[in-house]
Protein backbone atom coordinates (compact mmCIF):
# COMPACT_ATOMS: atom_id res chain seq x y z
CA UNK A 1 0.00 0.00 0.00
CA UNK A 2 1.29 3.46 -0.46
CA UNK A 3 0.43 6.64 0.88
CA UNK A 4 -1.31 9.51 -1.43
CA UNK A 5 1.12 11.60 -0.12
CA UNK A 6 3.63 9.77 -2.67
CA UNK A 7 1.93 10.53 -5.16
CA UNK A 8 3.44 13.92 -4.85
CA UNK A 9 6.43 12.93 -7.08
CA UNK A 10 4.33 12.74 -9.78
CA UNK A 11 4.61 16.46 -9.96
CA UNK A 12 8.16 15.83 -11.17
CA UNK A 13 6.52 15.31 -14.58
CA UNK A 14 5.70 19.14 -14.71
CA UNK A 15 9.10 19.81 -15.79
CA UNK A 16 9.47 17.64 -19.10
CA UNK A 17 5.40 18.77 -19.53
CA UNK A 18 6.59 22.50 -19.51
CA UNK A 19 10.05 21.72 -21.34
CA UNK A 20 7.64 20.43 -24.00
CA UNK A 21 5.55 23.20 -24.30
CA UNK A 22 8.80 25.12 -24.52
CA UNK A 23 10.18 23.37 -27.57
CA UNK A 24 6.54 22.89 -29.54
CA UNK A 25 5.45 26.65 -28.78
CA UNK A 26 8.42 28.62 -29.07
CA UNK A 27 8.14 32.41 -29.32
CA UNK A 28 7.88 33.78 -25.25
CA UNK A 29 6.95 30.04 -24.17
CA UNK A 30 10.89 28.97 -25.49
CA UNK A 31 12.45 28.74 -21.69
CA UNK A 32 9.69 26.24 -20.82
CA UNK A 33 11.26 24.67 -17.56
CA UNK A 34 12.65 27.64 -16.52
CA UNK A 35 9.51 29.18 -16.00
CA UNK A 36 8.85 26.10 -13.98
CA UNK A 37 12.20 25.64 -11.83
CA UNK A 38 13.58 29.20 -11.25
CA UNK A 39 10.24 31.31 -11.10
CA UNK A 40 7.04 29.05 -10.37
CA UNK A 41 8.89 27.20 -7.93
CA UNK A 42 10.66 30.33 -5.89
CA UNK A 43 7.36 32.02 -5.86
CA UNK A 44 5.72 29.15 -4.68
CA UNK A 45 8.04 28.28 -2.15
CA UNK A 46 7.64 31.73 -0.62
CA UNK A 47 4.54 30.47 0.64
CA UNK A 48 4.33 27.13 1.15
CA UNK A 49 5.25 25.74 4.83
CA UNK A 50 8.49 24.27 5.39
CA UNK A 51 8.24 20.27 5.95
CA UNK A 52 10.13 18.91 8.18
CA UNK A 53 8.32 15.36 8.69
CA UNK A 54 10.03 12.59 9.16
CA UNK A 55 9.00 8.79 8.50
CA UNK A 56 8.92 5.98 11.34
CA UNK A 57 11.65 3.73 10.82
CA UNK A 58 8.81 0.62 10.16
CA UNK A 59 7.22 2.54 7.27
CA UNK A 60 11.33 3.55 5.78
CA UNK A 61 11.64 -0.65 5.37
CA UNK A 62 8.56 -0.55 3.61
CA UNK A 63 9.13 2.23 1.60
CA UNK A 64 12.64 1.21 0.63
CA UNK A 65 11.49 -2.22 -0.90
CA UNK A 66 8.47 -0.28 -2.81
CA UNK A 67 9.01 -0.43 -6.67
CA UNK A 68 6.78 2.78 -7.40
CA UNK A 69 9.94 5.49 -6.53
CA UNK A 70 12.58 3.18 -8.34
CA UNK A 71 9.95 3.54 -11.43
CA UNK A 72 8.96 6.83 -10.98
CA UNK A 73 13.21 7.34 -11.74
CA UNK A 74 13.86 4.66 -14.09
CA UNK A 75 10.89 6.53 -16.60
CA UNK A 76 12.92 9.65 -16.43
CA UNK A 77 15.58 8.00 -19.45
CA UNK A 78 12.70 7.62 -22.00
CA UNK A 79 11.30 11.35 -21.41
CA UNK A 80 14.61 12.64 -21.34
CA UNK A 81 15.54 10.87 -24.89
CA UNK A 82 12.35 11.67 -26.14
CA UNK A 83 12.51 15.21 -25.70
CA UNK A 84 16.05 15.43 -26.39
CA UNK A 85 15.13 13.82 -29.94
CA UNK A 86 12.10 16.39 -30.41
CA UNK A 87 14.64 18.97 -30.12
CA UNK A 88 17.00 17.86 -32.50
CA UNK A 89 14.16 17.09 -34.89
CA UNK A 90 13.03 21.12 -34.10
CA UNK A 91 16.28 22.42 -35.24
CA UNK A 92 16.87 19.87 -37.82
CA UNK A 93 13.70 21.53 -39.76
CA UNK A 94 12.74 24.40 -38.63
CA UNK A 95 14.17 27.82 -39.40
CA UNK A 96 14.54 29.54 -35.70
CA UNK A 97 15.49 32.82 -34.35
CA UNK A 98 19.05 33.12 -32.64
CA UNK A 99 16.79 34.35 -30.07
CA UNK A 100 14.42 31.26 -29.26
CA UNK A 101 17.74 29.03 -30.23
CA UNK A 102 19.20 30.49 -27.04
CA UNK A 103 16.09 30.13 -25.17
CA UNK A 104 15.39 26.02 -26.43
CA UNK A 105 19.31 25.48 -25.48
CA UNK A 106 18.38 27.14 -21.85
CA UNK A 107 15.05 24.74 -21.92
CA UNK A 108 17.32 21.38 -22.99
CA UNK A 109 19.91 21.98 -20.68
CA UNK A 110 17.28 22.35 -17.72
CA UNK A 111 16.07 19.00 -18.67
CA UNK A 112 19.45 17.53 -18.72
CA UNK A 113 20.44 18.92 -15.02
CA UNK A 114 16.59 17.54 -13.56
CA UNK A 115 15.72 14.78 -15.39
CA UNK A 116 19.30 13.68 -16.87
CA UNK A 117 22.20 14.67 -13.62
CA UNK A 118 19.85 15.00 -10.55
CA UNK A 119 18.34 11.59 -11.34
CA UNK A 120 21.74 10.06 -12.01
CA UNK A 121 22.87 10.90 -9.08
CA UNK A 122 20.59 9.15 -7.13
CA UNK A 123 20.66 5.78 -8.99
CA UNK A 124 24.87 6.58 -9.38
CA UNK A 125 24.74 5.69 -5.55
CA UNK A 126 23.12 2.39 -5.98
CA UNK A 127 24.60 -1.01 -6.48
CA UNK A 128 22.70 -3.17 -9.02
CA UNK A 129 24.19 -2.97 -12.08
CA UNK A 130 20.65 -1.85 -14.08
CA UNK A 131 20.64 1.39 -11.68
CA UNK A 132 24.49 1.49 -12.75
CA UNK A 133 23.34 1.39 -16.11
CA UNK A 134 20.43 3.79 -16.29
CA UNK A 135 22.39 6.78 -14.29
CA UNK A 136 25.16 6.10 -17.26
CA UNK A 137 22.85 6.78 -19.83
CA UNK A 138 21.04 9.42 -18.13
CA UNK A 139 24.32 11.54 -18.20
CA UNK A 140 25.43 10.34 -21.42
CA UNK A 141 23.67 13.90 -23.39
CA UNK A 142 25.28 15.53 -20.13
CA UNK A 143 28.69 14.35 -21.67
CA UNK A 144 29.37 13.96 -17.80
CA UNK A 145 29.51 10.31 -17.21
CA UNK A 146 32.61 10.70 -15.34
CA UNK A 147 30.40 11.78 -12.38
CA UNK A 148 29.26 9.38 -10.64
CA UNK A 149 33.27 7.34 -9.94
CA UNK A 150 34.23 11.05 -8.67
CA UNK A 151 31.13 11.89 -6.57
CA UNK A 152 30.97 8.04 -4.71
CA UNK A 153 34.91 7.62 -4.19
CA UNK A 154 36.33 11.34 -4.41
CA UNK A 155 33.51 13.86 -3.21
CA UNK A 156 31.65 11.67 -0.13
CA UNK A 157 35.23 11.07 0.73
CA UNK A 158 36.38 14.55 1.21
CA UNK A 159 33.70 16.37 1.58
CA UNK A 160 34.22 19.71 2.58
CA UNK A 161 37.94 19.58 2.74
CA UNK A 162 40.45 21.60 0.79
CA UNK A 163 41.08 18.36 -1.18
CA UNK A 164 37.36 18.69 -2.53
CA UNK A 165 37.00 20.08 -5.67
CA UNK A 166 32.54 20.27 -5.61
CA UNK A 167 33.05 22.06 -2.14
CA UNK A 168 32.54 25.50 -2.21
CA UNK A 169 34.79 28.06 0.14
CA UNK A 170 33.85 30.94 2.01
CA UNK A 171 33.90 33.86 -0.31
CA UNK A 172 34.57 31.90 -3.14
CA UNK A 173 32.26 33.52 -5.91
CA UNK A 174 29.97 30.19 -7.83
CA UNK A 175 31.77 31.27 -11.09
CA UNK A 176 35.45 30.58 -9.86
CA UNK A 177 33.61 27.37 -8.22
CA UNK A 178 32.80 26.30 -11.38
CA UNK A 179 36.12 26.32 -12.96
CA UNK A 180 37.70 24.77 -10.30
CA UNK A 181 35.04 21.69 -9.72
CA UNK A 182 34.45 21.21 -14.11
CA UNK A 183 38.01 20.41 -14.19
CA UNK A 184 38.78 19.21 -10.18
CA UNK A 185 36.17 16.43 -10.95
CA UNK A 186 37.39 15.39 -14.44
CA UNK A 187 41.07 15.16 -12.89
CA UNK A 188 40.02 13.45 -10.16
CA UNK A 189 38.09 11.22 -12.12
CA UNK A 190 41.48 10.04 -14.07
CA UNK A 191 43.47 9.61 -10.78
CA UNK A 192 40.31 7.30 -9.36
CA UNK A 193 40.41 5.10 -12.66
CA UNK A 194 44.35 4.82 -12.41
CA UNK A 195 44.07 3.56 -9.00
CA UNK A 196 41.43 0.65 -10.15
CA UNK A 197 43.49 -0.42 -13.30
CA UNK A 198 46.82 -0.26 -11.22
CA UNK A 199 44.88 -2.59 -8.20
CA UNK A 200 43.81 -5.15 -11.21
CA UNK A 201 47.32 -5.08 -12.54
CA UNK A 202 46.34 -2.79 -15.35
CA UNK A 203 48.10 0.06 -17.09
CA UNK A 204 46.14 2.86 -17.67
CA UNK A 205 45.41 2.58 -20.95
CA UNK A 206 44.01 -0.75 -20.69
CA UNK A 207 40.72 -2.10 -22.70
CA UNK A 208 38.58 -1.48 -19.69
CA UNK A 209 39.22 1.68 -18.76
CA UNK A 210 35.76 3.33 -17.64
CA UNK A 211 36.93 6.43 -18.95
CA UNK A 212 38.11 6.00 -22.39
CA UNK A 213 34.51 3.65 -22.80
CA UNK A 214 32.64 6.53 -21.61
CA UNK A 215 34.24 8.92 -23.81
CA UNK A 216 33.94 6.38 -26.48
CA UNK A 217 30.06 6.57 -25.64
CA UNK A 218 29.84 10.06 -25.54
CA UNK A 219 31.73 10.59 -28.87
CA UNK A 220 29.43 7.95 -30.28
CA UNK A 221 26.20 10.22 -29.59
CA UNK A 222 28.10 13.59 -30.37
CA UNK A 223 28.73 11.86 -33.98
CA UNK A 224 25.35 10.51 -34.26
CA UNK A 225 23.79 14.18 -33.76
CA UNK A 226 26.16 15.54 -36.41
CA UNK A 227 25.54 12.68 -39.04
CA UNK A 228 21.89 12.59 -38.41
CA UNK A 229 21.48 16.57 -37.76
CA UNK A 230 23.91 18.41 -38.45
CA UNK A 231 26.07 21.40 -37.28
CA UNK A 232 23.55 23.26 -35.63
CA UNK A 233 22.02 20.43 -33.40
CA UNK A 234 25.20 19.32 -32.77
CA UNK A 235 26.51 22.70 -31.17
CA UNK A 236 23.15 22.99 -29.22
CA UNK A 237 23.51 19.26 -27.53
CA UNK A 238 26.97 20.72 -26.28
CA UNK A 239 25.58 24.04 -24.72
CA UNK A 240 22.59 22.12 -23.71
CA UNK A 241 24.68 19.80 -22.44
CA UNK A 242 27.23 22.71 -20.24
CA UNK A 243 24.25 24.18 -19.06
CA UNK A 244 23.30 21.23 -17.20
CA UNK A 245 26.90 20.48 -15.85
CA UNK A 246 26.57 24.55 -14.50
CA UNK A 247 23.34 23.61 -13.08
CA UNK A 248 24.73 20.20 -11.22
CA UNK A 249 27.84 22.09 -10.43
CA UNK A 250 25.68 25.30 -8.87
CA UNK A 251 23.87 23.10 -6.57
CA UNK A 252 27.11 21.45 -5.82
CA UNK A 253 28.22 24.93 -4.51
CA UNK A 254 24.94 25.68 -2.19
CA UNK A 255 25.44 22.32 -0.56
CA UNK A 256 28.38 22.53 1.25
CA UNK A 257 29.46 26.25 0.80
CA UNK A 258 31.54 27.72 3.79
CA UNK A 259 30.99 24.29 5.97
CA UNK A 260 34.69 22.85 6.43
CA UNK A 261 36.00 19.92 8.41
CA UNK A 262 39.13 20.40 10.66
CA UNK A 263 42.03 19.19 10.45
CA UNK A 264 42.48 16.82 13.71
CA UNK A 265 46.05 16.32 15.71
CA UNK A 266 46.96 13.02 14.17
CA UNK A 267 46.81 15.51 10.44
CA UNK A 268 43.19 13.37 9.72
CA UNK A 269 40.31 15.43 9.16
CA UNK A 270 37.31 14.94 11.39
CA UNK A 271 34.92 12.53 9.92
CA UNK A 272 32.05 14.33 8.36
CA UNK A 273 28.74 14.53 9.72
CA UNK A 274 25.22 16.51 9.47
CA UNK A 275 26.75 20.15 9.66
CA UNK A 276 28.78 19.36 6.84
CA UNK A 277 26.23 20.33 4.73
CA UNK A 278 23.25 22.66 3.93
CA UNK A 279 19.74 21.18 4.21
CA UNK A 280 16.70 22.30 2.99
CA UNK A 281 13.39 20.81 3.58
CA UNK A 282 11.40 23.56 1.31
CA UNK A 283 8.45 21.57 -0.14
CA UNK A 284 8.98 22.21 -4.08
CA UNK A 285 12.56 21.61 -4.31
CA UNK A 286 12.28 17.94 -2.50
CA UNK A 287 9.77 16.96 -4.39
CA UNK A 288 10.86 18.15 -8.11
CA UNK A 289 14.85 17.01 -7.01
CA UNK A 290 13.53 14.09 -5.38
CA UNK A 291 14.86 14.92 -1.51
CA UNK A 292 18.36 16.14 -3.06
CA UNK A 293 17.77 18.93 -0.46
CA UNK A 294 17.70 16.70 2.61
CA UNK A 295 21.49 16.65 1.52
CA UNK A 296 22.81 16.12 5.59
CA UNK A 297 21.16 12.78 5.65
CA UNK A 298 22.51 11.84 2.15
CA UNK A 299 26.19 12.35 3.11
CA UNK A 300 25.18 10.74 6.53
CA UNK A 301 24.22 7.36 4.66
CA UNK A 302 24.71 7.89 1.07
CA UNK A 303 22.78 4.11 0.52
CA UNK A 304 19.14 5.63 1.97
CA UNK A 305 16.99 6.21 -1.12
CA UNK A 306 15.54 9.12 -1.29
CA UNK A 307 12.07 8.75 -0.15
CA UNK A 308 13.62 7.80 2.97
CA UNK A 309 16.22 10.93 3.27
CA UNK A 310 14.91 12.34 6.79
CA UNK A 311 15.00 15.86 8.08
CA UNK A 312 17.93 16.09 10.29
CA UNK A 313 17.55 19.97 12.54
CA UNK A 314 20.94 19.73 13.89
CA UNK A 315 22.39 20.26 10.63
CA UNK A 316 22.96 24.01 8.92
CA UNK A 317 19.45 24.98 7.31
CA UNK A 318 19.22 26.66 3.90
CA UNK A 319 17.19 29.98 4.39
CA UNK A 320 15.35 29.51 0.96
CA UNK A 321 14.71 26.33 -1.23
CA UNK A 322 16.94 25.68 -3.77
CA UNK A 323 15.73 27.24 -6.80
CA UNK A 324 15.57 30.41 -5.09
CA UNK A 325 19.25 29.78 -3.57
CA UNK A 326 20.62 28.91 -7.04
CA UNK A 327 19.16 32.70 -8.27
CA UNK A 328 20.98 34.62 -5.44
CA UNK A 329 24.09 32.50 -5.29
CA UNK A 330 24.57 34.56 -9.62
CA UNK A 331 25.08 37.69 -7.30
CA UNK A 332 28.06 36.96 -5.11
CA UNK A 333 27.24 40.13 -3.41
CA UNK A 334 23.82 39.22 -1.96
CA UNK A 335 25.02 35.51 -1.62
CA UNK A 336 27.62 36.23 0.85
CA UNK A 337 25.50 38.86 2.79
CA UNK A 338 22.88 36.01 3.27
CA UNK A 339 25.28 33.13 3.95
CA UNK A 340 28.64 33.92 5.60
CA UNK A 341 26.88 35.14 8.75
CA UNK A 342 25.09 31.10 8.85
CA UNK A 343 28.71 29.86 8.68
CA UNK A 344 29.47 31.21 11.46
CA UNK A 345 26.49 30.17 13.64
CA UNK A 346 27.01 26.13 12.12
CA UNK A 347 30.37 26.37 14.38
Amino acid sequence: MHRTDDLKYLLVWLVPIFGFAGFYFQSWMSPGSFYLAFIGIPILESFLPVAHFNFKENDKVIRAQSKLFDVLLYLNLPILYALLCYFVYILTTQSIHVSTWIFLVLNMGILIGVLGINVAHELGHRKHWFDQLIAQLLLTPALYMHFTQEHNYWHHKYVSTPDDPSSARKNETVYVFWIRSIFGVLKNAFKLENRRLKSKGFHFFHWSNKLFIQILIQSTYLILVLYFAGITPLISVIFAAFIGILLLETINYIEHYGLVRHKLINGLYQIPDNSHSWNSDHTLGRIFLYELTRHAHHHEKADVKYQNLDSLKRSPQLPYGYPACLLISLIPPFWFKLMNPRITSTK
